[in-house]
């Protein structure tokens, strides 16, 4: 929702929506009648708004699959031929922006683009099942000079070479069009020539924890696939078409990119260019499908990836000023008949949601004993470990601080009685973390 003056008036409510499907003819027919070009149908995915002030219609819009062709915008991505085609459904064409007769107020149109803008990846991943990252236009300079999209932020990129398409080909019509583009998430253009499929992070999706693998080194001393050498293939040799390595990298990857599951993670990989399949270790052309992921995985040892893995994490990772979560889970039916149920201790990121560490507790100790054998191969320097009450103790916050040069966060309950006395006789609520300049 936003405000517009109309006329030096009172403000009133302006706010730009997706079109319901009552009203998808209504607003055919405002189409056909008042643009220019007209209406014609969308091909591929599309979406088409309707801006309202105090309920009355006063602009159309429509967005549509981004042009298959376009010199100056892919120059300014950097995009090469193949990874265009992977990465092109997310970018969106403006195709139709009409400001309905009798509705000219001042700084209408920047501000309804404006006010889409906010909205429209997130509906079209309601709509399509993936969000966007950039949006273009091509406007007609023999008419307009695209005013309202400089104001909006667009950038013009040049100009078109003048050609549309016509069936299976592209003719010539000698009316070269202005090129504007404009990001819709920071970096954008990283993330569209990225090795790795870009993240999506979702607050309105559960369990949608993950790490940009591109930021991570792969290749050379220190990298995954130096790490993932050390491991033993169970498979036997005959029929091998893909190298463990190739196999764990792409797993790994995936699942710190959030994919959750072997089919998830067959789905990730299929985006991964010949190039980025070379790096990871691969000699084919495809990617491990989804059967070889689930068996390879299945027969690896896990406890011995785990192990690998974490430190690893934390040692490519920023974990200075960064919280790492220790946290215990009994594994209800995880165990057979007449067994007690597996107890894990856990260390995870606390941003990332990522395990970076986690260690089997036995039925004849606890927690306590386990945290330092827990976080002893994990490089902890400058982070904070947060746990709960059980382990509000003096030796682990000793271990902690000064042999592992971290910080940590311990809630205090009734098992500690002592401990939550001194500290409610200090009072703290009369020093809350957010007042400043306490001396």
């Amino acid at each position: 929702m936003g405000e517009v003056a109309i006329c030096g008036a009172k403000a009133v409510s302006l706010a730009v929506r997706p079109v319901r499907a009552e009203e998808r003819a209504r607003w055919r027919q405002l189409m056909n009648a008042h643009h220019y070009l007209g209406f014609r149908p969308m091909v591929g995915e599309s979406l088409w708004y309707v801006a309202t002030v105090e309920e009355h219609w006063v602009a159309l819009l429509a967005w549509a699959a981004a042009a298959l062709k376009c010199g100056a915008r892919d120059a300014w991505v950097g995009w090469v031929p193949a990874m265009k085609f992977r990465r092109l459904h997310l970018v969106a064409n403006n195709v139709r922006f009409l400001i309905l007769p009798e509705c000219h107020y001042p700084n209408l149109a920047s501000r309804i683009l404006a006010l889409n803008l906010q909205r429209l990846s997130t509906d079209w991943e309601r709509f399509y099942g993936h969000p966007l990252l950039l949006v273009e236009t091509f406007v007609d300079a023999a008419r307009f000079r695209g005013t309202c999209y400089r104001a909006a932020g667009w950038q013009v990129l040049g100009t078109t070479r003048g050609f549309a398409k016509h069936g299976a080909g592209y003719v010539a019509h000698g009316q070269p069009k202005l090129v504007l583009v404009r990001a819709l998430a920071p970096q954008a253009r990283e993330c569209l020539t990225a090795a790795f499929p870009p993240l999506f992070p979702s607050p309105g999706k559960e369990n949608r924890l993950m790490l940009d693998v591109n930021r991570l080194p792969l290749e050379g001393e220190g990298g995954l696939i130096e790490l993932l050498r050390a491991l033993v293939d169970p498979r036997k040799p005959r029929g091998v078409r893909h190298p463990l390595v190739t196999v764990v990298a792409v797993s790994v990857c995936a699942a710190l990119s959030g994919a959750r599951g072997f089919r998830a993670i067959a789905e990730w990989a299929k985006e991964l260019s010949r190039d980025t399949l070379r790096r990871l270790g691969s000699h084919r052309w495809t990617a491990p499908s989804e059967p070889t992921i689930r068996r390879v995985l299945q027969k690896l040892d896990a406890d011995r990836l785990d192990a690998e893995i974490g430190p690893w994490l934390l040692q490519h990772g920023q974990v200075a000023g960064q919280g790492l979560s220790v946290d215990g889970k009994t594994l209800r039916g995880a165990h057979d008949a007449g067994q007690s149920a597996p107890h894990l201790l856990s260390a995870v990121l606390h941003q990332e949601g990522i395990v970076v560490a986690q260690r089997a507790v036995g039925e004849k100790t606890n927690e306590i004993p386990e945290l330092p054998h827990l976080l002893a191969p994990l490089p902890l320097e400058g982070a904070v470990v947060t746990a709960d009450a059980l382990h509000a103790q003096t030796e682990t916050a000793r271990y902690i601080v000064e042999e592992k040069k971290a910080d940590y966060l311990f809630t205090v309950k009734d098992n500690q009685p002592t401990l939550k006395q001194d500290i409610a006789d200090l009072h703290l609520e009369a020093f809350p973390p957010s007042a400043r300049n306490h001396r």
